[in-house]
C-alpha cells in the first residue's frame, strides 16, 4: 500500500465522526433513529484505524508518513522566501496506536450508551456530541503542527463542555461544565504563549521543522532559560487537560456528566491528550523542564491518591484515581521513562474505561445510586460486571498477568533510575507510596460495592445484570487489560512487540548544556539498540532497577490489598475507629485538602472583589470624569451665554449708543457757517497749546 493511500484512510477516519455529528445534529429532531448513522460511522472509523495500524506497523514501522500543504501565505517575515502556515497529517507509531485507542473506546462508549441513555429526552443530541468530541480528539492525534493541535485542543474543550453539562437542567452539571471549561482555559493560555514563542523564533508551527532548528542550536532568544520556559508553557496545556495540580479541580466535578462520558473523556481520551502532548514535545524538553514536569506529576499523583482514600461516591473514587494515574504518566515523562509513560497511557485507557463503564453498570442497576456505602453483595447479582471490574482493579493495582503490572513496573523502575542518577529520591518514594494507596482504595471500592451483605435491601432486590450492549464493552476492555496483548513475557514488557518494535524513545534535540547528564551523548551511545534518551547510563540504571522495582511494587500493592481486606472484608480492623482517631487527617482527605474552598476563597472571591473594584472605578471614576466633564461643559456654556449677553452684547450696544450720542452732538456743531468752524479750530488750538 502506498503512503498516500494510508494518509487518505487516516483522513477518512478523522472526518467520519464529524459527518455523523453533522447529520445527527441537523436531522435528529425529525428522525429519532438517525443516531444509528453515528454508530455506523464510528464503527467504520474503528475498522479503518485497525487497517491503518496494520499497514503502518507492518510496512512502515520505522518511517513517519507526512502529508501537508500550504494553507496561508504570511509573506516575508525575515530575509528570504515567503513563509506559509501549513496543514498536514503525521502518521507515526504513536499516531496509529492512539487512533486505535480513541476509536475503540469511542465505539464501545457509543454502543454502551444505546442502553444506558435510553429514554433520555436529548438522546440523539447526546450521540451528536460524542461524534464531535471523537472528531476533535482524532484531530489532535493526527496533526503534524502546533497550530492545528491547538485548534483541535480547543474544540475538545468545547466538546467536553457540552458533554459534562449535558444534563444542564441540574445546577451541579451546569456549574461543573463551566468549571471544566474555565480551568482548562488557564492551561491553554500558557500553551498558546509557548506556541507563539516557537512561531516567533522559527516562523513555522510544524513539529519536525521546529525540532530540526533546535537540533542546530537555534533556540528562543538564544537562551537555554527561554527554551525551558517554552517547554513549561506548552506543558501548561497538559496541566489543564490532564488535570494536574493546581488545575486538577475540574475533573472530579466533571462526573456530573453521564457515566459513559466519564469513560470516554475522563479515563481514556481527553485527559490522555495532555500526556500525548508531552510525548510530542519530549524531544525539546530541557532538564529543568523535565524536573518541573516530574515533580508536578509526582505531587499530583500523591495528592489525588490521598483524596480517593475517603471518597464514597463510586465515580468520585474513579475520578481521583484517574487524576492520580495521569500524574503517574506525567511523572514518568519527567524522569525520562518515555516509552513506559506512553505504554501506561494505553493500558490505563482500557482498564480505567472498563472501571467507569462498570460503575455505570452498577449505577444503572442500583437505580442511579452512587454511594458505595449503600451497596454491597452485588457480585451475586452482577457477576460479569464484578469480574470485569475486578480484572481492571487488579490491572490498576499492578498485579502480575495484567497490563497495568507491566506499565507501572516500568514507570517505577524509571523513577528509581532517575533518583539514582540525579539524587531526586522523593519522586520514587512518591511513586511507590501511590502504588500502595492505589491498591488500597481500589480494593476498598470493590469490597464495599460487590462483597459482603447488601446495605440497602430494597435496591439490592431490584438489582440485576446489565443488558448485553453494556456488558460486551466491559468484557472487551477487561480482556485488553491482560498482558498477552502487549508481550509474551508476563514480567518483561520491553521484550514484547509494543515496546521493542513499536515504541522507541525519540532522540533529544536540545543543546547538551540544557540536559541531564544521563541525556548527553556518550561514546557508546550508537551501539545501544534502544538507548533511552541517548545515554547508556539511563539504560543501565533502568536494567538494574527493573527487579527491585518489580518486587517492591508487588510488596506495596499486596500490602495495600491486605489492609483493604483487613478493614472492609474481614473486619479485623475498624475503619470508623481509625477515622475518628485520625479525624483531622480524615477530614482533610474527605474535603479534598480543602483546595476547592481555598480556590473559592482566594481566586473566585478575589476575582469577584476585583470585578467589584473595577465596577466602582467605572461608576465613580470613569463615569464620574465623563459626567463631571459634561457638568463643567454645561456650566461653561451657561457662563458663555451670560458673558455673550451682558458683556459682548452690552459692549456692542453701549458702543452703538455712545456713537449715537456723539453723532447727535457733532450734528449740532455742523451749522454750515464758516465762522463757527473758525471758532472751533481756534479754541481747539488754544486748548492744545494749554495741554502741551
Amino acid at each position: 500500500m502506498s503512503e498516500s493511500f494510508i494518509v487518505l484512510l487516516a483522513l477518512v477516519t478523522l472526518f467520519l465522526p464529524l459527518a455523523g455529528f453533522s447529520i445527527v445534529i441537523l436531522f435528529g429532531k425529525k428522525m429519532p433513529k438517525i443516531y444509528f448513522i453515528e454508530l455506523f460511522f464510528i464503527g467504520i472509523s474503528f475498522l479503518l484505524s485497525i487497517f491503518i495500524g496494520y499497514l503502518k506497523l507492518a510496512y512502515y514501522v520505522h518511517k513517519d508518513l507526512i502529508a501537508q500543504f500550504n494553507w496561508i501565505n504570511i509573506g516575508v517575515i525575515s530575509k528570504g522566501a515567503n513563509h506559509f502556515i501549513e496543514l498536514g497529517v503525521k502518521i507515526d507509531n504513536l499516531t496509529v496506536i492512539m487512533l486505535f485507542v480513541v476509536t475503540l473506546i469511542s465505539m464501545l462508549v457509543h454502543y454502551y450508551s444505546v442502553e444506558y441513555m435510553h429514554g433520555d429526552k436529548k438522546y440523539t443530541r447526546y450521540f451528536a456530541y460524542l461524534g464531535i468530541f471523537t472528531f476533535s480528539m482524532l484531530g489532535i492525534v493526527l496533526t503534524h503542527n502546533f497550530l492545528m493541535m491547538y485548534i483541535f485542543w480547543e474544540l475538545v474543550g468545547l466538546s467536553s463542555y457540552l458533554l459534562i453539562g449535558f444534563w444542564f437542567e441540574k445546577d451541579s452539571a451546569a456549574d461543573a461544565s463551566k468549571k471544566a471549561f474555565l480551568v482548562n482555559r488557564v492551561g491553554d493560555v500558557g500553551m498558546f504563549l509557548g506556541i507563539l514563542i516557537l512561531f516567533f523564533t522559527y516562523h513555522t508551527f510544524t513539529f519536525d521543522s521546529i525540532y530540526s532548528e533546535i537540533s542546530k542550536g537555534i533556540i528562543p532568544f538564544n537562551s537555554g532559560f527561554w527554551l525551558t520556559i517554552t517547554g513549561i508553557l506548552l506543558f501548561m496545556g497538559a496541566v489543564g487537560k490532564s488535570a494536574q495540580f493546581p488545575l486538577h479541580v475540574w475533573l472530579p466535578d466533571a462526573m456530573e456528566g453521564p457515566t459513559p462520558v466519564s469513560a470516554l473523556i475522563h479515563a481514556a481520551t481527553m485527559v490522555a491528550a495532555g500526556v500525548y502532548l508531552i510525548a510530542r514535545i519530549f524531544v525539546m524538553l530541557t532538564a529543568d523542564a523535565m524536573l518541573v514536569i516530574a515533580v508536578i506529576g509526582a505531587f499530583t499523583s500523591f495528592l489525588a491518591a490521598t483524596i480517593a482514600l475517603t471518597q464514597n461516591d463510586i465515580k468520585k473514587v474513579l475520578a481521583y484515581s484517574t487524576v492520580s494515574q495521569l500524574g503517574y504518566m506525567v511523572m514518568a515523562m519527567g524522569v525520562g521513562a518515555y516509552a513506559f509513560a506512553f505504554f501506561h497511557l494505553v493500558t490505563h485507557a482500557f482498564f480505567k474505561a472498563c472501571l467507569f463503564l462498570g460503575s455505570g453498570s452498577v449505577i444503572h442497576s442500583m437505580h442511579h445510586e452512587q454511594d458505595i456505602q449503600k451497596m454491597g453483595g452485588l457480585r451475586k447479582k452482577m457477576p460479569v460486571t464484578y469480574y470485569t471490574f475486578l480484572i481492571s482493579t487488579l490491572a490498576i493495582s499492578g498485579i502480575p498477568l495484567t497490563s497495568g503490572f507491566l506499565s507501572k513496573d516500568g514507570i517505577l523502575a524509571g523513577t528509581l533510575a532517575f533518583g539514582n542518577l540525579t539524587g531526586h529520591w522523593l519522586i520514587p518514594i512518591a511513586g511507590f507510596g501511590v502504588a500502595l494507596l492505589t491498591a488500597f482504595y481500589m480494593f476498598r471500592l470493590v469490597i464495599l460495592t460487590f462483597h459482603g451483605k447488601p446495605r440497602d435491601e430494597h435496591k439490592y432486590e431490584h438489582a440485576h445484570e446489565s443488558p448485553k450492549l453494556m456488558i460486551v464493552p466491559l468484557v472487551v476492555l477487561a480482556g485488553l487489560s491482560i498482558f498477552i496483548w502487549y508481550t509474551p513475557n508476563p514480567i518483561g514488557a520491553d521484550q514484547g512487540w509494543f515496546l521493542s518494535k513499536w515504541i522507541n524513545t525519540p532522540q533529544t534535540v536540545t543543546p547538551e548544556y540544557t540536559r541531564f547528564e544521563f541525556m548527553k551523548h556518550s561514546e557508546t551511545t550508537e551501539n545501544v539498540k534502544h538507548a533511552v534518551v541517548h545515554s547508556t547510563l539511563y539504560t543501565e540504571a533502568m536494567h538494574h532497577a527493573h527487579y527491585p522495582a518489580m518486587f517492591l511494587s508487588l510488596f506495596v500493592a499486596g500490602l495495600g490489598i491486605l489492609f483493604a481486606f483487613l478493614f472492609y472484608q474481614w473486619k479485623k480492623l475498624d475503619a470508623d475507629k481509625l477515622a475518628n482517631s485520625l479525624k483531622p487527617l480524615y477530614q482533610f482527605s474527605l474535603n479534598k485538602w480543602y483546595l476547592d474552598e481555598l480556590y473559592n476563597g482566594i481566586i473566585v472571591k478575589g476575582l469577584l472583589l476585583f470585578s467589584d473594584l473595577l465596577a466602582w472605578f467605572d461608576a465613580k471614576v470613569v463615569d464620574g470624569v465623563v459626567n463631571g466633564t459634561a457638568t463643567v461643559t454645561r456650566w461653561v456654556s451657561i457662563g458663555s451665554k451670560y458673558f455673550d449677553t451682558f458683556v459682548v452684547d452690552g459692549l456692542v450696544n453701549f458702543t452703538a449708543l455712545l456713537s449715537g450720542l456723539i453723532g447727535i452732538f457733532i450734528r449740532k456743531a455742523q451749522t454750515g457757517k464758516v465762522q463757527t468752524y473758525i471758532v472751533i479750530v481756534v479754541f481747539s488750538l488754544i486748548a492744545l497749546l494749554i495741554l502741551l
